[in-house]
This record gives C-alpha cells, structure tokens and sequence, in this order.
C-alpha cells in the first residue's frame, strides 16, 4: 500500500480572533494558529477607506510577525462604506438599536467593502499587503423586516450590520465582486495566490 506523502509546512498564523476568518481560512485545510494582535482599530486622518484597511491589515500581521518571524502571518481588517462615500467609514454597530438604524440608512443603497490582506513572514523577508473589493445593493427594507432580521441574526458585530453567509442574504438585489469572501473579511483567493508562492499545495 502507497503511503501519504508528507509534506512540511512552515508555521502559519492567522493574526485575528474572529470565528468567520478562522472558518474561511480552515477551508483550505492548512495547519495554522490564531493570535489576537492588539493594535489602536481607530482611523488615524485616513481619507479612503482602502488607506485604513491596508494599514490595518499591515499592522495586524507586522505585529504578530515580530514576535514570530519564523512564521507565515496572515492579517486582514475590513472597512465598510455606502457608494460615493468612501471616506465616512462604517463600523460595528454593537447594539441591535444600532444594527436597526444602519440597516435603516442602507435600505436601497449600494455598500462597498474594502477588504485588506496582509501576508508577512520576516526570515523570508516578505510582505505583501492587497486591498480588494466587494459591493452590495441592498432592497428597499420595511422596519419590520429590519426588526425581524436584526433579532434573528444578531449582527452585532459585524461592520454594515448583517451576516452574507447568513440570513443576511435575504437582504440584497444583487453581490458584486470577483470573490464572495472578500466580503466575509478575508479574500481567499489572493490568499491562495500568495502561499502558492510558498511552494504550499492549495489543493
């Protein structure tokens, strides 16, 4: 009988806390381990919000990596804004009050995301950090209906007050994008491109 080849795989970590990137990244079924970076969140005179997800992301991997250098860092930090607005940055609503009056202002409206990823492993000196991108257009919504998915879902803690890989979905006329995880805060497919660079086997 063949045995499985082994292959070795350098340390990876996923320089986040959140349940949703731990899901997407345990996807491509890589060993890995997740740290929680402790950086200042808040805009510091950005203007886009493209300037604030990449820094974000950047700093989320650059200080986990310094005290791994060993090791393939995965950041990534999310930024939502209503179409043509991209400088009002949009954040977690963390109340259901909140949640209801976000969803009240989207209603019909166009919300884009920008997503950064950053991907640092010192020893190697290598940093790459990307921004994608990824848009919903949200149905007109009645209080009621808002009221309703706000109490079933509990998107808290989600920037623009929903959950895509959830009920949340019920909400859109229409997803624009190139990859849907994008919008669920860590974009796959660029970061596939990138450890392929690493000679890893994605599948």
């Amino acid at each position: 009988m063949l045995q499985p080849q082994i292959i070795s795989q350098p340390k990876i970590i996923l320089a986040s806390s959140s349940a949703t990137r731990k899901a997407l990244l345990d996807r491509l079924g890589l060993n890995y381990h997740c740290i929680s970076p402790d950086i200042d969140e808040s805009a510091q005179g950005e203007q886009h919000a493209d300037q604030l997800a990449q820094r974000l992301a950047y700093e989320k991997a650059r200080v986990i990596s310094e005290a791994y250098p060993d090791a393939i860092v995965i950041g990534s930090d999310q930024v939502a804004w209503l179409e043509h607005a991209p400088q009002t940055f949009i954040g977690k609503p963390e109340s259901e009050a909140g949640a209801i009056a976000q969803l009240q202002a989207h209603a019909g409206q166009k919300l884009c995301f920008s997503t950064g990823l950053s991907v640092q492993w010192l020893n190697q000196d290598f940093s790459e950090t990307v921004v994608e991108h990824y848009a919903v257009q949200f149905r007109q919504l009645s209080l009621a209906e808002i009221q309703r998915y706000v109490t079933l879902e509990q998107p808290l803690q989600c920037a623009g007050s929903f959950k895509c890989e959830g009920l949340g979905i019920s909400l859109f006329e229409q997803m624009q994008g190139h990859d849907q995880t994008t919008l669920m805060g860590l974009p796959l497919i660029q970061l596939c491109r990138i450890l392929r660079g690493f000679d890893l086997q994605l599948p």
